[in-house]
């Protein structure tokens, strides 16, 4: 069960925000009211919401997962591998700090953002990307194994981040796209595969009793339904464009 969530007001300079889609400009009083409603349904999920301010030096810092992996007992802050986005780490360490004692720090040359990692019970997965490298994937693996969890290093090859194309929705089950689908280091789980017209909607997140989903994919949401799993549908048109999805955009512990 989680208890609290961090989340980021997207800033006057969130438009001009990284990305490799082609989607056109993000419209930020559309970004605002979306990110509201993500606000209201993580509140009705049953967790407290801290709201950081938002910063117009960093245009990407709505998607605070990158800077940070969390488990209950301690905090990892990453060392974001975009350069624009590596001082992001600065804000978000006094925010943790509030609720940790036990804070871990992921030095360079390794590099590791949030996204590509996903916790499967005492499983992390840790996904090389453009952003994550070796050098940081090994850190936070050896992190990890002290704290006595099992880490495994899984190399990416078309996804943007590790958690574009996987989430982990508990009892043993996962939501697969692409090059997951057949991935030989999930095939232990249950898996919801996702069509490929419907791949965005692969970055959902499980909190408390709600699957929270991006809203337009059906077919994903009937399987996600039919596998016994509330679902939350919330429109992510804006944080779409800036190759943001759903877990992106909070710190969930």
């Amino acid at each position: 069960m989680f208890k609290n969530v961090i989340v980021k007001t997207p800033g006057e300079s969130y438009i001009n925000g990284l990305t490799t889609s082609d989607l056109g400009t993000p419209i930020l009083e559309k970004a605002l009211d979306q990110h509201q409603a993500y606000v209201e349904a993580l509140k009705a999920c049953g967790v407290e919401v801290t709201i950081l301010p938002s910063n117009v030096d960093f245009p990407d810092s709505t998607f605070v997962e990158d800077t940070a992996v969390l488990t209950p007992k301690f905090a990892v802050i990453s060392n974001p591998g975009a350069p624009s986005r590596n001082k992001e780490i600065h804000e978000m360490e006094p925010a943790l700090q509030s609720f940790y004692e036990n804070i871990h720090y992921i030095q360079a040359p390794g590099t590791l953002e949030g996204g590509d990692i996903l916790q499967i019970d005492d499983h992390f997965y840790i996904g090389l990307s453009a952003r994550t490298n070796l050098a940081g994937a090994e850190q936070l693996k050896l992190i990890l194994e002290l704290e006595n969890y099992k880490a495994t290093i899984v190399q990416l090859e078309k996804f943007f981040h590790l958690k574009t194309g996987i989430a982990y929705l508990g009892d043993q089950t996962v939501v697969v796209a692409g090059e997951f689908v057949d991935h030989p280091d999930f095939n232990e789980y249950t898996k919801i595969i996702v069509p490929p017209e419907e791949v965005y909607a692969a970055n959902c997140i499980r909190v408390n009793d709600y699957v929270i989903i991006p809203a337009g994919y059906p077919v994903t949401k009937q399987k996600i339904n039919k596998a016994g799993f509330q679902t939350i549908e919330l429109e992510m048109s804006e944080f779409q464009k800036l190759d943001g999805g759903l877990s992106c955009l909070s710190l969930r512990f």
